[in-house]
């Protein structure tokens, strides 16, 4: 199982920049992780219960909070915070995104949404910003 060990909030261009141990290191935005909180209030509590996210685009976070020494708790502008981000669920998303990025934008056209993101489905995403320096992996500055 990946362990964390850098992260770093860019709060200009909204995304989180995490390291693992193996190498991996991933710039995740944070409407990406908004909308695929971990949470029950967005994923449900089983298989076609999720909630669809919208609005999201410019989702902040405020803080993060260390969930003892295997997660995080962010606390987003929107007022959510009750989704527990895992190493390994940070890292999957990361892993992922490009492909978790289509599906969410094909799912908000289904349902009728366009330009709620500013991002095109299969657009590579990546991020160069001002570093806003957070700290490390489950120390809280």
């Amino acid at each position: 199982m990946p362990t964390c060990t850098s992260l770093t909030l860019h709060n200009k261009s909204r995304y989180l920049e995490i390291t693992f141990d193996d190498g991996a290191s991933f710039n995740i935005p944070y409407e990406l992780l908004r909308v695929y909180s971990p949470s029950a209030e967005v994923q449900g509590h089983g298989p076609g219960q999720e909630t669809l996210q919208v609005g999201k685009r410019d989702v902040g976070i405020t803080d993060l909070e260390p969930v003892g020494q295997y997660a995080l708790k962010p606390i987003f502008t929107d007022g959510h915070q009750s989704g527990l981000y895992t190493w390994e669920y940070l890292y999957d998303l990361g892993a992922n995104m490009n492909a978790r990025w289509h599906d969410y934008i094909g799912r908000l056209h289904a349902a009728g949404f366009f330009g709620d993101t500013g991002r095109e489905p299969g657009a590579v995403l990546h991020g160069t910003s001002t570093h806003t320096h957070h700290g490390g992996c489950g120390h809280r500055h």
